[in-house]
This record gives structure tokens, sequence and C-alpha cells, in this order.
């Protein structure tokens, strides 16, 4: 018997959707919904056909921007920066807009995660069901094994069994953590031998039989077990809670006087699923491998099973945990992070999807349709079992530049939100400050979505990138480990909280800060990340659970709500400092310099692009040029390709140097993945889509729009797939 062919395609109310999008929409992501396929799919079609014409002008409009800027400075070649003329001009041609009157943001409905608490924010590719599984679970972690297994005291552990030295060194250092965020009356928690609770207090006793209180009595939150030998307290300190495990039988707790086995933090109160920069989503295949997985975590199905030691279990989502309050009665601590969908911006099309004149509808409107609809599972969760437990839905959505762009995605929510029958303002928006104009103009881009903005946070390497393309045409730009010294960049991170505070943020919506880029070096994250907390935000991005457990450090030792308020009185950031070009000359670096900087570029471009093109890795630990490995995604990408088209356009370096670096780059890429079974060399042909794309990135930089890596990296994508398939 033979079956018809699958189709390729189906129509839907005059759109041409991939079959397989189709089927996983109808079949799995609308049924629980009340949302029935024909509403669907002329709700979106009317989208379709309403707002496609928006979103091309939006971007044919940063072009014609980016266009009046290269002139401006092309036509002033040779001459020095007039810095007044060219606010001016910035001003006149609109990319500059006035700021209006005084106001508040009105956003309701916000978790507290993301409303109240200042915490670790994750940020995990949607693709990897088992890294999505571990951030959504990463509320809670444990600092013993945080601090034991990294570098965090300064050095790695020894190989072999469970080192006792080491484990002392751990054991101090979290009581030190207790003494500073939870101290008692009198005496350190490094000297209890038991903890108790009595009348509702916790109550600390010592080995000459002295006892102590806790200074703050209302820092107990609860405990687990007989209140007189409890099996777990719980403690809170700004809002993140601590339990101390208490467990004499534990190979830990058998040698604590205290019977202490373990301290955990509540560590990422929320976390980003990403769509866009950290995932390879180039076809209708691998838009519902995305989606499905975040239905598996709307609805809590999502498992995944993982081999380890040997033994095969499966990893699904945590329960709550369960306690006795401190009056006595029954206390459910939520134990899953609170999860924000991040969508792709407006720039890219998507081959799963086609309009009825046959043109790639835009992707951020099938995000938008998409990961909202599989949102309203979790509205049909009990409450306390749900990502928000208010019915909201938290979308963040990035690299949209200057307010009419935010004005136009908050249309996109709204019509969605008509379609689906969502009250209005159900779906929140998180502001991304990682584009130029969005940064000059922050406080007219929150305007824009004052009733559902829900998050602002700044972004280094993608800001950056945008940085060096926005001034392509002024000069060549200093090396890019100079960066983070120059004026606009203190500007710009002190810009964006203080327009936080200003349009009443607090309980209301986060202001967060950036990615640490190098999961292997906790010590220097430890020390350097208590800056982000410092500066008034109240998250900040790690790269994984471990990280999240040790950030949360930061959080009981620097009181958020205390720094703003003292922040509130500070001369707000300078305008000038972010509009200030970070230019350097020619003559500032000798040719081993040039040489250096364009080789350190082009190994970080080819060791991300390799795994993104041939195996669809969107986001990894990719080793550097000294084999120091961090965490690389697309905004990486784009400041390195940006910043060798630069020195290129400007004749710091010439192409035959730059294809000569990317070559011997490539031996060197080639090495350390010579441990990977589906790694493809690039050595010695040259010729894969890997390498072109590494090379185009470079070569076509100037012409990318806004310098963005996708198209490119798409297109290469595609190529490979197609040269993979049978």
């Amino acid at each position: 018997m033979t079956h018809a062919p699958t189709p390729v395609t189906v129509s839907r109310h005059g759109l041409v959707v991939a079959a397989a999008l189709a089927a996983f929409v109808e079949s799995e992501a609308l049924p629980g919904t009340g949302v029935d396929s024909e509403r669907f799919w002329s709700g979106f079609a009317s989208i379709v056909a309403t707002m496609s014409e928006r979103n091309r002008a939006l971007l044919e409009r940063r072009a014609e921007m980016q266009g009046l800027i290269d002139e401006w400075h092309r036509t002033r070649a040779g001459q020095p920066h007039d810095h007044p003329g060219y606010r001016s001009f910035l001003t006149d041609i609109g990319y500059l807009v006035a700021e209006g009157p005084a106001f508040e943001i009105t956003t309701a409905d916000v978790d507290q995660e993301l409303a109240v608490l200042a915490g670790p924010q994750l940020v995990v590719p949607v693709t990897n069901a088992r890294y999505a599984l571990n951030a959504a679970n990463a509320r809670w972690g444990s600092l013993y094994d945080a601090l034991y297994g990294t570098d965090a005291l300064g050095d790695m552990p020894p190989s072999g069994p469970y080192d006792n030295e080491r484990g002392a060194r751990v054991i101090a250092w979290a009581r030190k953590l207790l003494d500073d965020a939870v101290p008692l009356v009198s005496g350190s928690h490094a000297d209890v031998v038991a903890y108790s609770i009595t009348d509702g207090a916790l109550v600390a006793a010592f080995g000459d039989g002295r006892t102590s209180p806790l200074r703050e009595p209302s820092a107990l939150t609860g405990h687990r077990g007989h209140p007189e030998e409890p099996s777990g307290v719980l403690l809170n300190n700004h809002g993140l809670r601590i339990e101390i495990v208490i467990d004499r039988s534990h190979a830990v707790g058998t040698t604590d006087p205290a019977g202490v086995a373990d301290v955990v933090l509540e560590s990422a109160v929320s976390t980003i699923i990403d769509f866009e920069d950290s995932i390879a989503a180039v076809d209708a295949e691998d838009k519902v491998g995305a989606y499905r997985n975040w239905l598996g975590l709307m609805d809590g199905t999502l498992t995944e099973t993982v081999s380890k030691g040997g033994q095969i279990f499966e990893r699904r989502l945590a329960p709550n945990r369960r306690w006795t309050a401190a009056n006595g009665s029954p206390l459910d601590v939520r134990g899953r992070s609170v999860l924000l969908a991040r969508n792709v911006g407006h720039l890219m099309t998507t081959p799963a999807v086609r309009d009825p004149n046959s043109a790639e509808v835009f992707e951020g409107l099938l995000d938008a349709m998409v990961t909202v609809v599989i949102a309203m599972h979790d509205r049909n969760r009990p409450v306390a079992e749900r990502n928000s437990a208010h019915g909201s839905v938290y979308i963040v959505k990035p690299k949209m530049h200057g307010p009419d762009e935010v004005a136009f995605a908050c249309d996109v929510f709204t019509a969605v939100e008509r379609v689906l029958g969502l009250a209005p303002d159900t779906v929140k928006i998180g502001i991304m400050d990682e584009e130029r104009r969005t940064t000059v103009n922050l406080l007219e881009c929150v305007r824009a979505a004052k009733s559902r903005v829900v998050f602002i946070n700044t972004g280094f390497l993608d800001r950056t990138g945008d940085e060096i393309h926005t001034a392509m045409e002024a000069g060549p730009m200093i090396p890019k480990a100079q960066m983070k010294a120059q004026p606009w960049i203190t500007a710009y991170e002190d810009r964006n909280v203080d327009i936080g505070l200003r349009c009443g943020f607090p309980g209301r919506a986060q202001i967060g800060k950036g990615m640490w880029a190098a999961p292997e070096r906790m010590a220097d994250m430890l020390t350097q990340k208590i800056g982000h907390p410092r500066s008034g935000a109240s998250c900040a991005w790690v790269p994984s659970p471990t990280a999240a457990t040790l950030h949360a450090t930061h959080y009981h030792r620097v009181d958020v709500s205390t720094v703003r308020e003292s922040l509130r009185s500070r001369p707000p950031a300078s305008l000038e400092d972010i509009l200030t070009l970070p230019l350097g000359t020619a003559s500032e670096w000798s040719e081993l310099q040039r040489q250096r900087e364009i080789e350190n570029n082009a190994q970080s471009i080819l060791g991300y692009v390799v795994r993104w093109v041939d195996q669809g890795v969107g986001c990894s630990k990719v080793p550097d040029i000294d084999d120091v490995a961090l965490m690389e995604d697309r905004a990486t990408c784009r400041i390195s390709s940006q910043h060798v088209a630069n020195w290129l356009r400007h004749g710091i370096v010439t192409e035959a140097q730059v294809d000569d670096a990317l070559r011997r780059m490539a031996l060197v890429v080639d090495r350390q993945n010579s441990d990977d079974p589906a790694y493809r060399p690039m050595a010695p042909g040259f010729d894969g889509p890997a390498f072109l794309a590494a090379r185009d990135l470079i070569m076509r930089g100037c012409d990318q729009p806004s310098g963005y890596t996708e198209p490119i990296l798409h297109a290469r994508r595609a190529e490979r797939k197609t040269l993979d398939r049978p």
C-alpha cells in the first residue's frame, strides 16, 4: 500500500505555511487554549496584512538614517570630529528625538520576581531542552557545590575523591556569608552546634552552652522537620532566601558540629528563554523545535532523558518546596525561575510562512503570535504551579531602534491579544537597550511601552557592535579591549538605571545588566560582578546555574533598594558622553598590535561561526585564541566582525592580511575542536559554508543592516543543511 507524501506546505487564509509548523500549531499549541485553528490563522493573516508594511518602513528608516550618518562622516573625512555639529545633525534627521514630560510606567500584574526581587537572571537557548530545564530549575542552587567545583575560592578542586581541606574552605566561606547576610545577635554561624525553632524564632546553640537568636528575627521564614531538631532552616535577606540544610547522616553533615550538609541559595529568580541570539533557527523545522520546548515549559510537560555517571534519569521541572512557616502554618515556596521568552527582532523574515505574494513573513510577527498562544497554557495550570501567578506573558524584544520601533512592537502585541482574546497589556515587553538609537532615546522608548514594559537592560556586546556600525565611516575604532574604558560605555550603563528609576520601575519592572561571558572564571566574577547590584540594577545575566548561585551572594551583600535611593540624587548620565565616538588613529597601533587584534577577532568569529553553521549550535563555550573558554553568541560575533570590517574600511589592515589571519586562525579552531566527532575541519580547503560565512561577515560587514550577523549566518546555515540533506 502506498501513502501520499506529506505536503511541504499548506494554505491557511492566504498564507503558505510549512506543513510541519501548521501541524504543530493545530495539534499541539492550540488544544487547551480555547483558540481554534480558524481564529488563529485568520487572525495571524490579518496581522501579517496590517503590520508587514509598517515593519518594512521601519527597517527602511533605519537604513535611511544610517546612510545619512555615513554621508555626514564621509564629507568630513580628515577633519577633526565636530561634536556639536554631529549632535545637531542627529536631531535634524530625527535620530535624536525630544523628550516629553515626566511620567511613570503603569505596568500591572507583574510577578514579584520581576517587580520586586533583585537577583541573578539566566539566559538559555530554547532549542536545548536540558539547558532550558536546568535554567528553569536554577531557582535554587547549592552554594557548597558552586564553591567546591569552580575556581571561586581562587583555585580549581583537585582531581579524585572529596578533598577535606577544600571542603573546610568551602564551609568557612559559606558560614561567612551567613554571618554577613543573616547574622546572629552574638557569635558566628561557624561556631553553631545546633539550630532549633522556639516560639517561632531561630535559636542557635554553641558548644559552651550559650545561645543566640537572629539579629533580625524576621529573617526566619520557615523550617522543615521537628522544630527542636529541624532538617532545614529557611532564612531571608533582601528578599532572597537561604536554606540551611541539616542532615547529620550526610557525608558533609556528619562532620559538621551543627549537622549542616549544605547551604542552598535562591539563585536565578528569573530566566530568559531565548529564541534569538543564542539559537540557530533558520527554517520551519528549527522553529517548531523551539516552539515545542517553549510549550513544554508553559504546560509543565517538558522532560529530557539524561545519562550521567552511568545512570539514566529523567529531568523535569522542579516542584515547589514545602516548608512550615515561622507561625506554624504550611508554606509553599516557588521551586522554579520565572520565565521570559526573548522573541527575535524586527529584521529577519522566515521561510516557515509566506504571505499571499509568496514573500517570507517577518519572523518577529510569527514569534509574537506563537509564543503568546503557547503561553496561554500556563494560565490553565493551578496558580501555585504557573510561570506567572498573575497570568501575564513576558516577552523580551531585542534589537529595536528608537521609540517608533518599540511602539510598533507594542501594537503587534495588542493585535495578538485581540486575536487570542486576552485582556489588554497581558503581554509584557522587555526592552533591550542594546542599539544606539534606543540608548539615546530610552526615555521615549519606555514611554511608548509604559503600560506593558517590564524590563530594560544594557548589553555591552550588541551595543558596541551597533556603536561601531553607526560610526563606521567616522574613522578607525579603538581595539575591542579598550572599549569598556570609553566615556560612552559608563554613561550608557548609568543612563539606563537613571531612566528606570525616573520612570518608576522599582516595584513594577526590572532594570538589568549584561552577561558574564567567562563561565570558567568564577573568582573573577565574584570580584567584578558585584558592580551590577551596586549600580542599582535589579538583575544581571549569568551563563549557568552555578554562576547564578555565586552571583546571588552579591545580592545578599548589596541591598539594591538602598543603593537606588542614593542614586536618585546623582546628576543624570551625560548624553554628550554617550555620543562621544570611540575613535583612534592609525599611528597608535604597531603592525604587531594590528595583527594581534585581527587574529583575536578572526579566531573568535571562526570559533563561533563553525558551530553555528555546521552544527546549528547558537551559543556555546568557545575557546579564545589563548584557549580560555568564553560564552559566544551572535552579539560577540557582531562586535568582532564589525571591528575588523571597520579596520579594513579605513586601511588599518588589508584584505590580504585579513584572509591570511582567517586561514591561520581556522587551523587554530580546527585544533581546538579536534576531539568533537561531529566537527568538520575548515582546513585545508577553506571553502565550506562555515569558513565562507566568517569571511562574509568581515568583507561584507559594512553593508550588513546595522552590522547584524543574522542574514549571512542564516543563508550559510541553510546552505549547510541543504548540503547535508540526503
